[in-house]
């Protein structure tokens, strides 16, 4: 990640080797803020809280999030306590529950004396996998948009994506993102169709801040745009994430990622989703039927956040008083 000329992950070992830091991913795109989380409760309140979001990084973050809480004592209970604590934070990621079993598996048989030190160890090889398999991700999509490129005789290549499946959602790279930075850096040249993705608005606040910071072209554009765009020949392909796949390959994504793959089908274009191994779950076979579905405050449909006309940052009520409304986070 590239963030005004200097290099960051989107987490990290603090240098005094226990905290761990984090981007503030509520604050972007207005405000670029470093937070040092300290304990558990620091740990799952980032996680709960969306200040780190994206499948590949709540695992990442509860790793290190067992290791935080293994700070105070290293016995079973505390171990118990953290792997519980961090478990309830977000139910539709399986990364979470992935990274949760591992630190588990590996940090429970250990005395007591050695766990500490092997949970942050264990933390910080779960990120540094994350970034290789990100990595791959983006050679092999590169190769998709290569042969798209060809195929148009060096056109621009347009691509839609929805939520936020870059940087910030992963250690570093991305996945959705990841293959056309690729195709970017390569000199390829690519334009990106931005879904704003209602209600937490991940793409008009994060995945352009990143695209801009990198030097794609891009578009914000609304929702609803997606099918437009499609029937009039301007998206040649579709790369979104997944915060869950059954062994079916059943996908489950950011909500309205279902409506965008029902477009692309309809209009006969690639729809890819970006797939690390961990995000897959071997336990189920009916995605529908089986995946839970996080449903999250209402407040976040009723109201929207970003820069007030005073130049300060704050929350805004744009449906009438005492209306109802949920809100799905996930199909």
């Amino acid at each position: 990640m590239n963030v005004d000329g200097q290099a960051y992950r989107s987490i990290w070992l603090n240098s005094d080797g226990r905290r761990v830091d984090i981007i503030d991913q509520t604050r972007l795109p207005h405000e670029f803020r470093v937070r040092s989380l300290e304990s558990l409760d620091d740990a799952a309140e980032a996680i709960f809280g969306m200040r780190v979001r994206g499948a590949p990084l709540i695992g990442a973050t509860a790793a290190y999030g067992v290791a935080l809480a293994l700070r105070e004592t290293s016995g079973d209970d505390s171990l118990q306590r953290a792997l519980s604590t961090l478990f309830a934070t977000r139910p539709t990621a399986v990364n979470l529950r992935w990274a949760l079993e591992r630190m588990e598996t590996e940090i429970a048989p250990l005395p007591e004396a050695e766990r500490l030190d092997a949970a942050y160890a264990l933390a910080a090889s779960i990120c540094d996998e994350d970034v290789e398999i990100n990595s791959r991700i983006g050679g092999h999509g590169l190769e998709v948009i290569r042969r798209i490129a060809d195929s148009k005789a060096g056109g621009t290549v347009h691509i839609l994506t929805h939520c936020n499946a870059g940087w910030l959602a992963t250690v570093d790279w991305g996945t959705a993102l990841a293959p056309i930075y690729r195709a970017h850096d390569e000199g390829i040249p690519v334009h990106v169709w931005v879904d704003e993705t209602r209600p937490r608005n991940q793409g008009a606040a994060l995945t352009a801040w990143e695209l801009a910071k990198h030097g794609v072209p891009h578009d914000l554009v609304v929702d609803n745009a997606g099918g437009h765009l499609m029937q009039h020949g301007r998206v040649d392909l579709c790369i979104t994430g997944t915060d869950r796949t059954a062994r079916s390959g059943d996908v489950c994504n950011k909500i309205g990622t279902y409506l965008k793959a029902l477009a692309a089908r309809d209009n006969g274009i690639p729809f890819y989703v970006a797939l690390p191994g961990p995000t897959i779950d071997w336990d189920l076979s009916d995605g529908v039927a089986e995946i839970p579905i996080e449903e999250r405050d209402p407040a976040e449909v009723t109201d929207v956040w970003g820069r007030l006309p005073d130049g300060g940052v704050g929350s805004v009520r744009i449906t009438p008083d005492g209306v109802t409304a949920r809100n799905f986070a996930f199909d």
